[in-house]
């Protein structure tokens, strides 16, 4: 591991750490769409190990495994967000979910069911199941949210940064109370879609995993998870743009 100046070798790194990488991706492909190919994350994952390997420093004092972790995940979610792998149309479906839970909100006063937001949208009920099944993947925060305004407001992530420009907007969001936020809107959910959240994020189980725990398919635990991302950004915008936090 070390080299004749009593230093870490670079190589060695690389090697022993490689399946690190390799793990790494697969838990992150777990909870991406089947167009996300885990060889490309692979990939990227082995450039941000080599790019923590000519950056740490032992002198640092943090132990190399969790510096390169937080490395590798970087590398991997820039090349999701640079290869733009959830289609311009899915996204487009999935914001006219959105607004449809949005408006149905509004007339309702509580949390619209699937046939009601189907008749919204004028589908079926199976029409609007496939249309949220083609949604997996739908995120909670988009990369293009920190920089698009959206019908006529400024960006409802707006609401929630403190810091300067130039700063880390995520970091800025974790600080302006985007996390309560988060857990005030998953609160709001109806009970099925809020235990769903809970084995996804808290548990970290995959699809199929809380489909044998909910006794549905796995199919319908992705359609569920759509409908619950799509209700939580429709409770955070209106939050942001009432004024209330």
């Amino acid at each position: 591991m070390y080299n004749v100046n009593g230093k870490t070798d670079k190589n060695d790194l690389l090697t022993l750490h490689a399946q690190l990488v390799k793990k790494l991706a697969h838990q992150m492909k777990a909870k991406l769409p089947p167009s996300v190919e885990v060889d490309d994350l692979i990939q990227a994952g082995m450039i941000g190990l080599l790019d923590a390997i000519n950056r740490y420093e032992e002198t640092h004092g943090a132990q190399f495994e969790t510096y390169a972790v937080q490395r590798i995940r970087g590398a991997m979610l820039d090349e999701l967000r640079s290869s733009d792998w959830l289609p311009r149309s899915i996204r487009q479906n999935a914001r006219k979910v959105e607004e449809a839970i949005h408006v149905l909100l509004q007339q309702l006063g509580r949390p619209p069911h699937e046939t009601e937001v189907a008749g919204q949208l004028k589908m079926s009920l199976t029409e609007y199941q496939d249309l949220l099944s083609d949604c997996g993947g739908h995120q909670l925060i988009y990369y293009e949210d920190f920089h698009d305004a959206d019908g006529g407001h400024e960006h409802f992530l707006d609401r929630y940064q403190t810091g300067q420009q130039g700063e880390d907007p995520l970091q800025n969001l974790i600080n302006g109370g985007f996390r309560e936020a988060v857990v005030e809107s998953i609160r709001a959910l109806p009970e099925r879609e809020k235990i769903l959240m809970g084995l996804y994020y808290e548990q970290e189980m995959n699809l199929k995993e809380i489909g044998a725990v909910m006794g549905v398919s796995e199919s319908r635990v992705c359609q569920l998870h759509s409908q619950a991302i799509a209700r939580m950004r429709s409770n955070l915008k209106e939050k942001a743009w009432t004024g209330v936090a």
